[in-house]
């Protein structure tokens, strides 16, 4: 008998570093959320690859990543992602959206997505709480730090949806809907050396400014994340114990 089963949406192309280092995005989010006895399956959605109908109700909960592409775009598996999402929903799946992932998932629970008005955001961001049940009984502190990389965001939040979290560049840093689909703009998962290979791949191919660059790397180098609360957050919520 197989024990409980997650399912990680890629929404992104794997770099070439992350694949050597991390065995992939997918690598990484398993890193952080996988607990023993649980199978972690892999749909790559950015590539056509999605599970069929009959696959989700096996699934207890989801993760969706970051993407290079835009949520509010029209691209087919996008648009395929976003019915996704809405099933799931209706089954009352847990499901944990980061980045991209956080975004799609206002988008298709009825909420607005877009460019956000302050430009990119990269480096480590120190976000505020606001007041939930949800995190009483965690204890964690009323701000925490996460890596941020990001030129998007939620605009405005699916009716009857929470704001749990915000910044002084996000107003959105996290929202739930109810008790079983959770959005985190910034990225839980990543550590300085990925986020750093990503902004060297972007600059390369000319999509981010030089002066972008050096402002992201020292606001990368000024503090560290608090990976470890994060992480609990993430578990927490996915595997039911909030």
């Amino acid at each position: 008998m197989g024990g409980r089963k997650f399912a990680v949406l890629l929404c992104a192309d794997d770099s070439d570093y992350v694949k050597k280092v991390y065995g992939g995005y997918y690598g990484v989010f398993v890193r952080m959320l996988r607990e023993e006895g649980e199978v972690w399956d892999l749909f790559r959605v950015a590539k056509g690859e999605f599970p069929t109908d009959d696959d989700i109700g096996e699934y207890e909960g989801f993760v969706i990543t970051g993407s290079c592409n835009d949520a509010h775009g029209s691209d087919i598996w996008i648009c395929k992602l976003v019915i996704l999402l809405n099933k799931l929903d209706a089954m009352k799946k847990k499901v944990l959206g980061i980045c991209f992932g956080h975004q799609i998932l206002g988008r298709a629970l009825g909420g607005k997505t877009g460019r956000a008005t302050t430009g990119w955001d990269i480096g480590i961001r120190e976000i505020e709480f606001l007041p939930s049940q949800l995190f009483t009984s965690l204890k964690i502190p009323a701000s925490l730090s996460i890596i941020e990389f990001h030129r998007d965001e939620v605009w405005e939040i699916p009716p009857k949806a929470e704001i749990l979290a915000w910044s002084n560049k996000t107003g959105v840093e996290m929202f739930r809907y109810g008790n079983h689909i959770m959005g985190i703009q910034g990225h839980p998962e990543y550590t300085k050396d990925i986020v750093l290979h990503i902004i060297d791949r972007l600059l390369n191919h000319k999509l981010i400014e030089e002066a972008l660059v050096e402002e992201a790397k020292s606001r990368l180098h000024a503090g560290e994340p608090d990976r470890e609360a994060w992480k609990k957050v993430c578990l927490s919520f996915l595997k039911g114990r909030l």
